[in-house]
C-alpha cells in the first residue's frame, strides 16, 4: 500500500485524475474497479472517482507494486539555458529560441523548453519533482520548433488552470511579427477553415466551411514593405489558434512566409533557415476575481530580432 498526502498544488483534482498522474501504466479499467473494491481510499473511507481532493487529504492505493515505478528527473542535470521575460510566484514567461522543443517528440526527446524550465526552477528551490505528488511546472501555450518567441508556463496548479481558463475563453492577445513575400493588404482579417494531417504534420486550407475543417482567423497590419526584396513585415493577431495558422494562410492568400519550406518556397534563405515567424507579445485580460487578476491589460514582449526589420 503506498499513500499520498494531498498538498497545495493537488487540491481541487478529481481522484482519478490525481491517481493517474501518481501511478504508471494503470488502466482506467483497474482504476474503477480499485474505487469500487475499496483498494483506493480517501481518508481510510470509501471514495468516487469524480470526487474532488482537498489540501491535506490522504489518499491510500492498495495497488500492485508494478504501478509505482521510479520516476526519471534527467533535467536535473541540465546546464540550463533560459531566456526570462517575466516571473512571478504564480507564472513564467520564456523566450524560446527557434530549433528547440516545447516538449519532447520524435525531433528532440530531451533538453526541451519545458525541461529547462523545470531545471531552472529547481535550482531555485521552487520545484522538487520528489516532493510533488502529481504536479509539475507546464506550459500553458506552445509555438513550432522553428518559431521563437514568448512561452506562458505554469508554476502552480492554481495558475495552471486560470492560464488555461484565460486562453479558453480568448482573453489573451497573442501577437507574431511574420516576415512574408509581397506586399498583402495594409490591414485586414481573414477567416478561413484549416484541416491538420497528422501523418504529414501539414494542414490544408479552405475558403469555405468543409467537414473536419477548423474555423481560423487572422487579423494583421503591415507595418513595412521593402519594394527592392518584395517583402513585407506584418503584426499578426490571432483570433484563433489552429496549428500552422499563420503560415498556412499567409501561403494560401499567395503571401508565404520568408524561410517556410513547408508551405512557402525558400527554405534556404540566407536570413532565415526556417519560417520568419515569432511570438512577439503577450496581453493578458483576466477575470476581476481571477486569482491572475493583477495580469489584467498588462502586455509583454519578445526581444528584438533584428532580422525581422526591412528598414536598419
Amino acid at each position: 500500500m503506498k499513500e499520498f498526502t494531498v498538498k497545495a498544488n493537488d487540491a481541487g483534482q478529481r481522484l482519478d485524475k490525481f491517481v493517474f498522474k501518481v501511478t504508471e501504466s494503470l488502466p482506467h479499467s483497474l482504476l474503477y474497479k480499485a474505487v469500487r473494491t475499496k483498494k483506493i481510499k480517501v481518508n481510510r473511507k470509501r471514495c468516487e472517482p469524480g470526487q474532488l481532493l482537498s489540501e491535506g487529504d490522504t489518499v491510500q492505493l492498495f495497488l500492485a507494486p508494478e504501478f509505482f515505478g521510479e520516476k526519471e528527473h534527467a533535467f536535473l542535470d541540465l546546464r540550463v539555458e533560459l531566456q526570462v521575460v517575466y516571473e512571478d510566484e504564480h507564472i513564467l514567461l520564456a523566450e524560446k529560441p527557434e530549433g528547440l522543443s516545447c516538449h519532447s517528440d520524435a525531433t528532440q526527446t530531451a533538453g526541451t523548453l519545458i525541461d529547462h524550465v523545470k531545471a531552472y526552477l529547481a535550482r531555485k528551490g521552487e520545484y522538487d519533482p520528489r516532493e510533488e505528488n502529481s504536479f509539475a511546472p507546464a506550459l500553458c501555450n506552445r509555438i513550432d520548433r522553428n518559431t521563437s518567441g514568448l512561452v506562458i508556463c505554469a508554476k502552480t496548479a492554481v495558475a495552471l488552470r486560470e492560464m488555461n481558463e484565460i486562453i479558453r475563453r480568448r482573453r489573451l492577445e497573442k501577437r507574431y511579427l511574420a516576415l512574408c513575400h509581397g506586399k498583402p493588404d495594409a490591414e485586414r482579417t481573414v477567416t478561413v477553415y484549416l484541416k491538420k494531417d497528422e501523418e504529414k504534420n501539414r494542414v490544408s486550407v479552405s475558403d469555405t466551411p468543409k467537414k473536419g475543417y477548423l474555423t481560423a482567423v487572422t487579423e494583421w497590419k503591415r507595418e513595412e514593405y521593402d519594394a527592392a526584396s518584395d517583402r513585407s513585415l506584418l503584426t499578426v493577431t490571432l483570433h484563433t489558434g489552429r496549428t500552422h495558422q499563420i503560415r498556412a494562410t499567409m501561403a494560401h492568400l499567395g503571401h508565404p512566409l520568408v524561410g517556410d519550406g513547408k508551405y512557402g518556397k525558400d527554405r534556404h534563405d540566407p536570413t532565415f533557415s526556417h519560417q520568419a515567424l515569432r511570438a512577439h507579445s503577450l496581453r493578458f485580460f483576466p477575470e476581476e476575481t481571477s486569482p491572475l487578476a493583477y495580469l489584467a491589460g498588462k502586455q509583454f514582449f519578445a526581444s528584438r530580432d533584428e532580422r525581422f526589420l526591412l528598414k536598419k
